[in-house]
């Protein structure tokens, strides 16, 4: 590979970043030392680069949540359940619920903790307050001991 053709594929990165560094905006924040030192920690926990990429993916984060808050917004959900294998039917009624017309089942695991219980994840694609729904159906079974739903508002608005 001749010095040319590097020299150039690193000039058109340069530019690319340049770019994308155009669309960025600075602006300054006021903390209290404590607080700045609890987020420094989280930075660190977290393995950030530095302070401004962790307060993109907040921003971010609490807007998604803005966001899902409107019920007709669509969404991914995760549903997360474990429960006990040996209750009756109940993996019967968690693919009648899985089959629900308003959402559409994107991907289902399914993990044998020990040899009476089971997690189950299944990840949903429809409007939040549909797969809010289903979620908490699944959650009040009998035998489910534990559930959890996480949702992410989409980005491309498709649900």
């Amino acid at each position: 590979m001749s010095l040319y053709v590097i020299f150039t594929a690193y000039r058109r990165q340069t530019e690319m970043e340049k770019n994308k560094m155009a669309n960025i905006e600075r602006i300054g924040v006021s903390l209290e030392s404590d607080l700045l030192t609890v987020f420094d920690k989280f930075i660190a926990d977290k393995s950030y680069k530095n302070r401004s990429e962790a307060i993109r993916d907040l921003i971010r984060e609490h807007l998604s949540k803005q966001k899902i808050e409107h019920k007709k917004t669509p969404a991914i959900g995760a549903v997360f359940l474990v429960y006990d294998h040996h209750t009756a039917h109940i993996s019967t009624v968690f693919k009648k619920l899985q089959h629900n017309k308003p959402i559409k089942t994107i991907s289902c695991i399914h993990v044998y903790i020990d040899k009476h219980n089971c997690l189950e994840v299944l990840l949903l694609r429809g409007l939040a307050c549909d797969i809010n729904k289903v979620g908490e159906k699944m959650i009040s079974l009998r035998g489910v001991k534990h559930g959890y739903i996480n949702l992410v508002a989409t980005a491309d608005g498709r649900g």
